[in-house]
């Protein structure tokens, strides 16, 4: 059993037992900060009942008229509580709040190209490859040229204000774009 509540400042004591993962960007207070101050109903944690973190979505709304959405910005799950379907239940929380509350078009995320499992399980959530993102991650930055940068694919899911499924493309993984060109 767990419950999922409110992302709280002082869950960033708390969650390495998440955040040692290879898959899982750590970010700096300030980031974390900024998420709970500026989009709060879209961070939360799943715990246990005696409150350890298994695991924590990050989302915020963005874009314009157009193409005003949901993002993922992070989403991760402790090893130990893997495969018991906390991750899905984090996105639909995401996807309802950009829904109902922001009224977005879609949700959106970035996966690294490798990470075959969790493009799978995006998949089997109902996104979709939008685009692949030449050199997204690095450890030099976003777009910094550094040898060891990898591609992302921007993944989408249309939600109730998208009915004919504009915001989705059928051939995403054969349209490349640069870094820069992702705001």
């Amino acid at each position: 059993m767990s419950i999922i509540r409110p992302f709280r400042a002082t869950d960033q004591f708390k969650f390495n037992n998440v955040n040692l993962d290879i898959w899982t960007e750590t970010y700096g207070i300030s980031f974390y900060l900024h998420y709970l101050s500026r989009w709060p109903d879209m961070c939360s944690v799943q715990e246990t009942p005696d409150g350890k973190i298994m695991g924590y979505v990050l989302g915020k709304a963005e874009g314009g008229r157009e193409d005003w959405h949901g993002h993922v910005t992070a989403i991760t799950v402790a090893p130990e509580y893997r495969r018991l379907g906390l991750a899905a239940s984090m996105m639909k929380f995401l996807e309802r709040v950009s829904d109902d509350v922001y009224r977005g078009l879609f949700v959106d995320l970035y996966v690294r190209c490798e990470n075959q499992i969790a493009i799978s399980m995006y998949e089997g959530f109902g996104y979709s490859v939008y685009r692949r993102v030449r050199e997204y991650y690095g450890s030099l930055g976003r777009g910094a040229g550094g040898a060891d940068e990898e591609d992302a694919f921007d993944m989408r899911k249309p939600l109730s204000r998208d009915p004919m499924r504009r915001s989705v493309r059928p051939n995403g993984r054969t349209m490349l774009v640069s870094a820069h060109d992702v705001s």
